[in-house]
């Protein structure tokens, strides 16, 4: 199905999105540095005010309803003040809780950010576990899955490989997506590309393609066959972001192939923060619009260049794409 950019945006409304993976808490502390510590040459943070963002699937979620899509989130939290936290931070973002399972052997993966008021970070702390959730933490995690994908348009699995997104909840993601008909999409971290066999579309950055293809990524010509490869070994069309250089697709859809470059857009780059979220959320309300993948792809290409102009994991509404997608002319 062919549209328009601003056609496509205008059908993410109504579109439900069910979210898969490592949901967290970002935190940020902010202050003003004025001088150096006595005790050590690290400077002193003079306290401001705490910020807090929801991140990883929860902000690939919190981009999906800012677009005007619906989204469920399935994750794994644990028994912790950062839990209370994130679902206060998701009850304000209108997004639903129903499907975070507790698990109080783990903590609610969160990372704590010393920030100065010019955006500047000090120093990062996080909290969290990388080993496999426990089998028990693991069967009611697939059942809310099997929950979420009945009334889904599309599956996202948000792979931060913070245990969440274990081989068993990969095979339920797409034995929800084949039982519904519907795409499904993985944000992947793992560098084993067979493990995604199966999913609709892949959305590796760059780096994370040269690991799961052992390929130097520095020419169109590169990016081009590291593309091919990932197909070959999952089976899923491709999209690498690339930074500065922007994006190439893969996309095989109706037995017509296209590969192309898409320069990026970005005019300023703040923070990189979270860019990846965005695009796979509008890549998600685009193929749950009807689009193909590379029709939705040029979307997200705009849209990334808003959110890394903004600070931290950033969403955008959809009036803003659209008004970027009259700019450039699309």
């Amino acid at each position: 199905m062919s549209s328009h950019p601003d056609d496509l945006v205008s059908r993410f409304a109504g579109r439900h999105v069910a979210v898969i993976g490592d949901v967290m808490l970002d935190h940020f502390l902010l202050g003003r540095v004025l001088r150096i510590s006595p005790e050590a040459p690290v400077p002193v943070v003079h306290f401001d005010r705490d910020e807090f963002r929801v991140g990883g699937a929860a902000n690939v979620a919190h981009n999906i309803v800012t677009l005007g899509g619906q989204a469920s989130l399935v994750g794994v939290v644990g028994d912790d003040r950062a839990a209370a936290d994130l679902a206060r931070e998701l009850g304000a973002a209108g997004l639903p809780t129903a499907g975070l399972v507790a698990d109080p052997a783990r903590p609610t993966t969160s990372k704590v950010r010393v920030v100065t008021m010019r955006h500047q970070q000090v120093a990062r702390i996080d909290y969290e576990r990388d080993d496999d959730i426990a089998n028990e933490t693991e069967r009611t995690l697939i059942d809310r899955i099997t929950a979420s994908a009945a009334s889904a348009h599309a599956l996202v699995l948000s792979d931060y490989r913070k245990g969440v997104v274990t081989r068993g909840v990969i095979d339920a993601s797409v034995a929800a997506a084949r039982a519904h008909r519907v795409p499904l999409l993985v944000d992947p971290k793992v560098p084993r590309p067979e493990r995604y066999r199966g999913v609709t579309v892949i959305t590796p950055n760059h780096h994370e393609a040269e690991t799961m293809t052992l390929t130097s990524i520095r020419t169109v010509d590169d990016a081009r066959l590291a593309a091919r490869r990932l197909h070959d070994e999952t089976g899923a069309d491709v999209l690498i972001t690339w930074g500065e250089h922007g994006m190439w697709v893969l996309d095989t859809a109706g037995g017509k192939t296209i590969e192309e470059a898409l320069p990026a857009v970005a005019r300023e780059v703040a923070d990189v923060t979270g860019a990846g979220d965005t695009v796979i959320a509008v890549i998600a309300l685009g193929l749950a619009a009807g689009a193909r993948l590379a029709e939705a792809a040029r979307v997200a290409n705009a849209a990334a260049g808003l959110v890394v102009a903004r600070f931290g994991p950033a969403t955008l509404t959809r009036d803003e794409l659209s008004a970027a997608l009259d700019a450039l002319g699309r």
